[in-house]
This record gives structure tokens, C-alpha cells and sequence, in this order.
């Protein structure tokens, strides 16, 4: 019985996971091609199944996934400035697991696997903005005003790469940095057509 029971529960825990994966290597990272969160949106995601599918009790289950977002939502303001989309999808792969081990522990196995393919089918068509026109667009640039990528001076760098691009330059991303050069690649974010 224990070992079947330990069979089951690796079941879903590979369910769960080649979900997981679907979603951030065929969704996720072929828009952006950045992996900086994909180890901690996998990690999440595993770790959050694990401790949802060895509650027993599905009362506790629920509560111990509100809790889970209570402690998501706080951890939100506390760290360092996300971007929304990597956001949407931390978020994603916080609840993804917490539907899972509650389907799971249901035995409505046909019914888990309809919500994790309506949640990838849904995630990949938003992510590919049909319907949606956001006009913004993207450019990397190499930027050698290296003093101004402190996070304290996010205002500057933004006004300056508004001077320098003539493109009204909403957000930027820094993908690297090299001191050698003292130049940074970073990607910025732009509305309006060029």
C-alpha cells in the first residue's frame, strides 16, 4: 500500500512538473530567451507540489495554499523590483502546484489534467497577445554610462536613454555588464512605432 501510495504521488509530482516545464520552456522563455527566473519559477512550483501533496487533510490543503499566497504577496514587496510579466508567471507556477495536489488528493485525475492544459492553452495564447495590440516594443543598446545603472538612479538612466534614443523609453532591463569596457547591454522597453 505505501509503496502504491508513493507511486501515486510521483505520478502526480510528474504531472505537475511537465506542466510546470511546458509552460516556461515553450511559452515563457522563447519570448523573452531570459532564464534568470526559470530556475526559481521550477523551484517554486516543485516545492510548493511537495509540501501541498504531503498534507493529507484537503481543508488543510486550502489553507496552507492561502497561506502560500499571503506569504507570495508579502515576499512581493519585500524583494527587489520584478517585472510584471515574470511576475504573472511566478504567480502561475505558485498556484499551478496548489491545484494539483488538491485534484490529485481528489482522484479527479481527468479533471487536473483539463485544468493544466486549459492553463497552458491560456497562457499561450495571451503570452502571444492575440487579440491585444500593446504597442511596445523592445531594442537592446549597449550603454556606457555605466554610473547610472544603480538602481537609485533609474529616473536618470531612463531620462537619458530618452535624450539619446529620441523613443519615449518606459523601462529598461540590464542583461549584462562589462567593467573592462565600462559599457552595460541593457534592453529597453518603448512604446509607439520608430
Amino acid at each position: 500500500m505505501l509503496s502504491l501510495s508513493i507511486g501515486l504521488f510521483l505520478a502526480g509530482f510528474i504531472i505537475n512538473f511537465l506542466s510546470a516545464f511546458v509552460i516556461i520552456r515553450l511559452i515563457y522563455y522563447p519570448r523573452g530567451r531570459c532564464n534568470n527566473f526559470a530556475f526559481t519559477f521550477l523551484a517554486f512550483n516543485t516545492v510548493i507540489y511537495f509540501i501541498m501533496g504531503l498534507f493529507t487533510s484537503i481543508e488543510l490543503s486550502i489553507a496552507a495554499g492561502f497561506g502560500l499566497f499571503a506569504l507570495f504577496s508579502i515576499l512581493r514587496y519585500r524583494t527587489e523590483t520584478v517585472p510584471i510579466r515574470e511576475m504573472t508567471y511566478l504567480f502561475v507556477m505558485a498556484a499551478l502546484p496548489i491545484l494539483n495536489a488538491v485534484l490529485w488528493g481528489l482522484s479527479s485525475y481527468a479533471l487536473q489534467l483539463v485544468v493544466d492544459l486549459l492553463v497552458i492553452g491560456t497562457l499561450w495564447v495571451l503570452d502571444k497577445e492575440w487579440g491585444f495590440n500593446r504597442s511596445q516594443f523592445q531594442m537592446t543598446v549597449r550603454y556606457e554610462k555605466i554610473d547610472l545603472i544603480k538602481r537609485e538612479k533609474k529616473d536618470e538612466m531612463l531620462a537619458d536613454l530618452r535624450e539619446r534614443t529620441s523613443l519615449p523609453v518606459q523601462d529598461f532591463e540590464i542583461l549584462s555588464i562589462d567593467f573592462l569596457r565600462d559599457c552595460a547591454e541593457i534592453r529597453i522597453t518603448y512604446s509607439g512605432e520608430v
